[in-house]
């Protein structure tokens, strides 16, 4: 399966996305959590430009995390900053999915006024 969907809450919202055709980005990894969301006018906060420089997008996977490429170190190091860290957190600039399953990702309450859906 390449094409997925990934469910943002709390917003309630279902996005499409393709593995195979990872969604440019302007800012954040190709095919990111980020990347999609923009595509799809939603904004997640990411002050550094999503450049791994910050942890402002920092987003909680709430099913699908298998599925997503291994946090570097870099990423890892800048989740120690974010707060209301758990063991599913990840920076949506630099979480990419491989397309075996859908997800559904947590917008946390600090970002939640940051994020719109553009029509």
């Amino acid at each position: 399966m390449s094409r997925y969907k990934i469910k943002f809450m709390p917003m309630d919202v279902t996005v499409e996305a393709d593995a195979s055709a990872p969604e440019p980005a302007h800012d954040g990894r190709p095919g990111s959590i980020l990347a999609i969301a923009a595509a799809h006018g939603l904004n997640i906060e990411h002050a550094c430009g999503g450049v791994c420089a910050c942890s402002t997008c920092h987003v909680i996977v709430r099913e699908g995390m298998d599925s997503l490429h291994a946090a570097e170190d870099k990423e890892e190091d800048a989740l120690d900053n974010a707060p209301g860290l758990t063991l599913d957190s990840r920076l949506a600039c630099q979480a990419v999915a491989d397309g075996s399953v859908d997800l559904v990702v947590e917008v946390p309450s600090w970002n939640r006024n940051e994020v719109s859906e553009e029509h």
